[in-house]
């Protein structure tokens, strides 16, 4: 590895799951086109809590965007780090935004949205959506792409 990312300290190792969200390690490494704006999506298709009241498992799939400022997300880190809700018990509102808000703190973006389609539990699907502002002009930003529960028919 180069200089550039001698601190991290996931990438390449293995490295135990993370008892929960607040202890797994959240990596940033240099943006290495700064100067342009586009947008990096990231997609958790099988997203896994806890449901804080009966400990139920709570499934749902995730879509990040962010356009880059000075950072990027290390992707190993962010698998762990999501990995870590996998025991964790949080109602869909509270998981959701603090991702968001926790990948705001470690990259400063210019700008990041996170989509959570919680698939049903008790026959209600919950999705989630919360964004740091309007988005920088000039940037195309496609639809998340995840269809609205429909149910089988």
């Amino acid at each position: 590895m180069t200089s550039t990312y001698e601190n991290l300290t996931l990438l390449g190792q293995h490295v135990p799951p993370a008892a929960s969200p607040e202890a797994a390690v959240l990596e940033r490494v240099p943006n290495p086109h700064a100067d342009t704006q586009y947008l990096v999506r990231f997609t958790c298709p099988e997203f896994t809590s806890l449901c804080p009241l009966t400990g139920q498992p709570d499934f749902a799939h995730i879509v990040i965007d962010f356009i880059p400022a000075g950072w990027l997300v290390e992707s190993k880190s962010l698998k762990l780090y999501l990995a870590a809700f996998r025991n964790h018990g949080a109602f869909h509102e509270a998981c959701t935004v603090d991702i968001a808000k926790r990948l705001v703190t470690v990259i400063d973006p210019a700008w990041l949205r996170i989509g959570a389609y919680w698939y049903p539990r008790g026959g209600i699907p919950i999705d989630v959506f919360w964004q740091t502002g309007a988005p920088p002009s000039g940037v195309w930003i496609p639809d998340q792409g995840v269809p609205s529960y429909r149910g089988r028919g």
